[in-house]
């Protein structure tokens, strides 16, 4: 009995402690109430040279998914996600389809005729109001009937598209200095029937109709992380060699440069000791044809059968150092506010913003 009194007898006293600890005013020599100091932010000890790679300067908004989760955020949150873009250096914000199927971003008069559903909010007239508080450009992606990915064949994204890029230059990009340029949002790998073709209409109605505006596409490599996204899968037997993603690509360049100004190549689908072969062969293309070389550097993971969760930052530097020995023009990303943001719904993406700060010496 005496010590279980006394145990109760000294929580009690420890709890009062406590509680007056907090409560208690800590006064200073002068008798007024002063704060410790905050302590030093701890970097991480980097035993890699800093900032030895090509930033990333744009990305992609994916408000148009299928296989990544949508974050339902308003215009509060939005407004708050273009701050922290720009403060790590994004000048470029890339709608990467303005609808996919029925679901669309705007209240498009062509495509609500067409059986799509009606959005809640205009995103596209708030991304580009968003642009011009922060001074961030945008570019427009065009529309993704869904036909192209049951058929294989571009050509059918080619006729709503006349409509659209039509309607969204009058009704918008006429309007705002922040549309800057185009997105030509069908992603390709190889020879794909009808892409030469689609890709030149689109670029040349797009450029046509807004006096020249920028525009470029971001296919993938047919490398041996290329699986389908549903699958459990995340490698393949065959995968292109490096003659034959030359050979291939210069060919579309070669029926697409005069319209199409910039090749960003998503950078997941090859193993990271090949990023060197195929961004050489890429940059060299470009060059041949004129174009920008851009890189799109996924920041998502495809090396775990689990889809998609933010990339462990080792494996995205390995990507953007490569981009820099390549001599790349710009780094883009799919995509910042799923995969980079301090506010995504995945923890783990504000770490890796907070890495990729402390690579770049950010501030």
């Amino acid at each position: 009995m005496k010590s279980g009194h006394t145990r109760r007898d000294f929580l009690a006293k420890s709890t009062l402690a406590g509680i007056a600890a907090i409560a208690a005013p800590l006064a200073g020599c002068d008798g007024n109430q002063t704060l410790p100091a905050p302590a030093a932010i701890t970097q991480s000890k980097l035993i890699v040279p800093k900032a030895n790679a090509l930033p990333i300067t744009g990305t992609f908004l994916d408000e148009i998914s299928h296989d990544i989760p949508h974050q339902n955020w308003g215009e509060k949150e939005w407004d708050a996600e273009f701050g922290h873009m720009k403060a790590i250096g994004i000048d470029t914000v890339i709608m990467i389809r303005s609808g996919y199927r029925k679901f669309i971003t705007f209240p498009s008069e062509y495509l609500l005729k067409k059986g799509c559903y009606m959005p809640s909010v205009d995103l596209l007239d708030m991304y580009l109001r968003l642009g011009e508080k922060h001074g961030l450009k945008f570019f427009f992606g065009l529309y993704d009937s869904g036909k192209y990915w049951d058929t294989g064949d571009m050509t059918w994204e080619v006729e709503d598209n006349k409509y659209v890029i039509d309607e969204v230059w009058k009704n918008y990009g006429s309007k705002y200095k922040s549309f800057q340029g185009w997105y030509i949002s069908g992603e390709i790998s190889r020879k794909t029937k009808g892409a030469i073709g689609a890709f030149h209409s689109m670029g040349k109605q797009c450029k046509d109709v807004s006096g020249g505006l920028p525009t470029f596409i971001s296919p993938w490599i047919d490398g041996k992380k290329a699986v389908e996204a549903a699958s459990g899968d995340i490698t393949k037997a065959h995968s292109v060699s490096v003659q034959e993603h030359e050979k291939e690509w210069g060919e579309i360049f070669d029926g697409i440069h005069d319209v199409v100004d910039a090749c960003a190549f998503q950078d997941g689908h090859i193993d990271y000791d090949e990023l060197d072969a195929f961004f050489a062969v890429n940059k060299k293309l470009a060059d041949k044809y004129s174009m920008k070389c851009w890189t799109n550097a996924e920041t998502f993971d495809r090396d775990m059968p689990i889809k998609f969760f933010p990339i462990k930052f080792d494996k995205l530097r390995l990507k953007l150092e490569a981009a820099k020995r390549a001599g790349y023009d710009k780094g883009i990303t799919f995509e910042f506010s799923h995969f980079m943001s301090p506010q995504s719904a995945y923890l783990q993406a504000g770490h890796l913003y907070n890495r990729y700060k402390e690579y770049f010496n950010i501030v």
